[in-house]
């Protein structure tokens, strides 16, 4: 199996880390002891909280395999810094949809560390792809089901 060059910032890997302690130092064993209790109810074949613990424990299980493969194949990139002058990975940017008038502010991230609730959008995204490399004042054509235009306005740390 070739392994892929997974690019995260330092913020996200530190988030990464973050998750993956939570995940072996609390909720392993938060639903080991789940299970545990749920063995001790006796007959397991209609034990829904047997059933429940168990899926509980794959889903974390999963979780935690997830980001040790990514552990293994990150590399970090670098932020371009407060004075940088094109979008790039770690830059916040303030664009303005020509469409509509309005200003979204957002943070360019990898896919991995994509969380558009909290303003994180990927360099892969329409959006996140129309803009990245570009410098204030230029108009991007953002290519997603409905295409529209944006213009950078600003771009920051």
């Amino acid at each position: 199996m070739t392994s892929e060059r997974i690019e995260l910032t330092k913020e996200g890997y530190e988030k990464l880390l973050a998750e993956y302690d939570n995940l072996v130092n609390v909720e392993r064993p938060r639903i080991l002891a789940d299970l545990a209790a749920a063995r001790a109810q006796g007959d397991l074949s209609e034990n829904a909280d047997y059933d429940s613990a168990k899926k509980q424990q794959a889903e974390i299980e999963e979780k935690i395999a997830r980001i040790e493969y990514i552990k293994q194949n990150h590399v970090i990139i670098e932020d371009h810094g407060k004075a940088s002058k094109s979008v790039g990975l770690g830059t916040k940017v303030v664009v303005k949809n020509l469409a509509k008038g309005k200003e979204e502010t957002f943070t360019i991230v990898s896919t991995f560390e994509t969380n558009p609730f909290e303003g994180y959008i990927s360099k892969d995204s329409p959006l996140g792809a129309a803009v990245f490399g570009k410098h204030v004042g230029d108009v991007c054509l953002v290519k997603a089901k409905s295409e529209y235009q944006v213009e950078i306005v600003r771009i920051e740390k």
